[in-house]
């Protein structure tokens, strides 16, 4: 009886992991794209914090309205093949904001050493970086009954060189401009 109490609260609670999962590590690795790229290129620093603003304000809007068109387009899909929906189907609006939420509040963290102004700025940005990717990677381990370290490890690694390819194209276009 608790087994089957404890499995529902866990699906439950885990309906939205999908989009908090996708949501937030492209929150965390566009914005850092953002900052690894000025700071390969050895631009001003100043030039992260508008940059970084304006991505996470623009692209999270155009992730959250493409998972709503990407789950309305679903929908409309199972619906044309004559598929039933679940009746408590997630509704693609909160799917949208759920990950609109996700990408813009973890989006922030490599930020926040460039509007602190704590140095060395670049460092304390990848190392501010490197724990959001790892405790939101950990944090999936509250729905899947994974292990935290290895859920945290995974997220981190796949982060990381991500943030290493967005460091590299601002190094090698810093050359060419």
């Amino acid at each position: 009886m608790l087994t089957r109490a404890l499995d529902r609260e866990i699906r439950s609670s885990g309906a939205y992991l999908a989009e908090v999962i996708y949501g937030a590590n492209d929150g965390i690795v566009t914005t850092f794209a953002v900052v690894a790229g000025v700071a390969g290129a050895a631009l001003d620093p100043g030039i992260v914090v508008i940059l970084g603003v304006a991505n996470l304000l623009a692209d999270g809007f155009s992730m959250g309205m493409s998972n709503y068109l990407s789950r309305r387009s679903d929908l409309a899909y199972q619906e044309a093949v004559g598929e039933e929906t679940e009746i408590d189907a997630k509704p693609p609006s909160k799917t949208a904001v759920v990950t609109f939420l996700a990408f813009v509040v973890t989006g922030w963290t490599p930020l926040f050493p460039y509007l602190l102004s704590v140095q060395p700025v670049f460092e304390f940005s990848i190392l501010a970086t490197a724990i959001a990717f790892f405790v939101v990677g950990a944090s999936r381990t509250f729905v899947t009954r994974h292990g935290w370290l290895r859920s945290g490890s995974e997220m981190l690694a796949i982060g990381m060189l991500a943030a290493g390819v967005a460091y590299s194209a601002g190094a090698f276009l810093s050359g060419v401009a």
